[in-house]
């Protein structure tokens, strides 16, 4: 299951919960309810519900959001999707051992969904098990069926880096841009790491794909403010120097620019 934080339209909002009680529910003959309908009907209102708790994440209303969730296991207590979207909501609340139960709940319902496997991957990264996470992006990367691969090559990469592991996070994050070469994130990677290698050919190659942007963050700027440098070219140095003096005066980039500080 894939959630992003993006804006909720409220029509969906009300169209979800007018949906949860406007099923007709057939009887048999005897005038009692059928088995096989209550399973696809507690399915099809514990999606709903699942639909107004993602609604609900990407405004960033969490405890709704969880009761919401918490009401389609209700409905549903198979419902691998809905303990995810559990997982990623205590996640985000900082509340790791919640998030653990959930994410090997759902685990156990879905061991082949890429989405869980690659949210689960993140966590453990996130929370000092890195070595074990590269394990989960790589099962993500092995499903045929896995709609973005570019996210958990990315993390997979970033996992690396946190492992120290260079050579591994390169091939990630190239084989990322390969798949998603407009990802600023996977270029700065790059271009980081072609820096600290020499390369710097390439190093400005990736670095110029990110600083077309229209904001840039202070450590992107100092990254390329280094590789400007170093390549060379003064006037690009100097565009890349205002914007960082203009953008960010009281950064910590900035006071390692006004001392000098290239190599640190």
């Amino acid at each position: 299951m894939t959630v992003r934080r993006s804006g909720w339209l409220v029509v969906s909002l009300l169209s979800a919960i007018l949906l949860l009680g406007c099923a007709a529910r057939p009887v048999a003959p005897d005038g009692e309810l059928t088995t096989s309908f209550d399973k696809t009907e507690n399915q099809r209102r514990a999606r709903i519900r699942l639909q107004l708790a993602i609604g609900y994440y990407q405004q960033g209303q969490m405890t709704v959001a969880l009761d919401e969730t918490k009401l389609a296991l209700q409905t549903d207590p198979n419902f691998a999707d809905a303990y995810s979207m559990a997982a990623l909501i205590y996640m985000d609340q900082g509340e790791a051992r919640l998030a653990e139960e959930n994410f090997q709940r759902a685990i156990r319902l879905a061991p082949n969904d890429p989405d869980l496997s690659n949210n689960y991957g993140w966590f453990l990264c996130q929370n000092g098990r890195a070595n074990q996470s590269i394990a989960y992006f790589e099962s993500a990367l092995r499903s045929k069926n896995y709609q973005s691969p570019a996210k958990a090559l990315n993390n997979a990469g970033t996992c690396s880096l946190i492992l120290k592991d260079k050579v591994a996070a390169e091939r990630y994050f190239t084989e990322a841009f390969r798949q998603d070469p407009g990802n600023p994130t996977t270029s700065t990677n790059l271009a980081r790491l072609n820096y600290e290698r020499g390369d710097l050919e390439r190093a400005k190659f990736y670095i110029n794909r990110v600083t077309k942007a229209d904001v840039l963050s202070a450590e992107v700027l100092w990254l390329a403010i280094k590789i400007e440098r170093k390549v060379g070219d003064r006037a690009a140095e100097s565009s890349l120097v205002t914007q960082l003096r203009r953008r960010y005066p009281d950064s910590t980039e900035f006071a390692a620019y006004q001392r000098g500080a290239f190599n640190e």
